[in-house]
């Protein structure tokens, strides 16, 4: 055979070779660059939900509780507020079904309260209809609720403030583990280490649990809808779930959303970060002996004697203003 049959040889065999290989490339960079997208999209409508959720919170809902991580989140805002982010960086923001259509892939949603936490998630509904229909509904929330050996129940939340049931003494108490732990025979409340390591680790093994089984309660709804992708709980590593029950916040999954011949499959967690106010002290001027309330960040020398939770309170208990600014002194 002459060379020149051998290059016709190899141009109709490997010359189709080369260029599948090169489409495949092409369509491998494009859905690299999708998935990206979607996973970007997603941290960024967490973060934005998360930022929000505390935006309508009334000060009475903090009254009667010492934590500054008691809040009231918002979820239909959080929810309202990932949306909007999430069709607007995928640009479909005018397009209703698209959005529909997204949120057949985000199987879960959660929100993270102060005392217990919400799951969104495909519901059935009771139509009537023989065909079973599915709708998008918030859990009640549930409470992280952990019962003892000897039947005493706590309910944990973000920070060291629980309500328990003390078994041994029929009665219902309150209150930070540190001021609890003289005052009841429940033995998880006497020791501070051991009650942060259970509180930690029984919060986020009920979200986990929880979210592993709406999760895959999900598949039933896909299957009925022709989506084809099998969705579990992606592994998430522990220091991210410890991280996400520092604060109150919201974690989102998508999975399954077909990316050239693979499939997107990202989780986010945002927390909604609380602006801690500054204390507001409550001291003497040694000199005068006249009363002054002014924020912790300032040094006056003053003799300390109080601390309130804002001027208010302080002027009630006859302190008069004194700010760092208005006296020109730096904080």
């Amino acid at each position: 055979m002459k060379i020149t049959d051998f290059s016709i040889v190899f141009v109709i065999i490997f010359v189709p070779l080369f260029w599948l290989v090169s489409l495949h490339t092409r369509d491998a960079e494009e859905a690299q660059l999708l998935s990206q997208k979607y996973k970007s999209a997603l941290q960024t409508a967490v973060l934005d939900a998360g930022a929000v959720m505390h935006q309508n919170e009334k000060q009475n809902n903090e009254a009667g509780y010492d934590s500054t991580k008691f809040v009231k989140a918002d979820k239909e805002l959080a929810l309202l507020t990932f949306t909007q982010t999430m069709a607007l960086n995928m640009g479909i923001q005018a397009d209703p079904a698209a959005i529909q259509a997204l949120f057949d892939y985000i199987p879960a949603i959660v929100v993270l309260d102060y005392d217990g936490y919400y799951i969104l998630a495909k519901e059935t509904e009771m139509t009537g209809n023989a065909e079973l229909s599915f709708k998008q509904v918030w859990s009640p929330k549930k409470p992280y609720t952990y019962v003892d050996p000897n039947g005493s129940s706590i309910n944990f939340t973000l920070d060291g403030y629980v309500y328990a049931y003390d078994a041994v003494q029929g009665k219902w108490i309150e209150g930070f583990q540190s001021e609890l732990a003289s005052n009841t025979q429940i033995p998880l409340l006497q020791d501070a280490d051991t009650f942060e390591q259970v509180r930690r680790s029984w919060i986020v093994t009920s979200v986990q649990e929880d979210l592993a089984e709406i999760i895959n309660r999900h598949n039933e709804f896909a299957r009925r809808n022709g989506i084809s992708y099998t969705f579990t709980l992606p592994l998430i590593p522990q220091e991210d779930w410890y991280n996400s029950i520092n604060d109150t916040g919201i974690m989102a999954f998508i999975q399954g959303i077909p990316v050239g011949d693979q499939n997107v499959n990202n989780y986010a967690i945002g927390g909604g970060r609380l602006v801690k106010k500054t204390a507001v002290v409550g001291g003497v001027d040694p000199v005068t002996g006249v009363k002054y309330y002014y924020p912790s960040t300032c040094n006056y020398g003053y003799r300390a004697e109080e601390v309130f939770g804002d001027g208010k309170q302080a002027a009630a208990q006859g302190y008069f203003e004194r700010n760092c600014y208005v006296s020109g002194q730096a904080p």
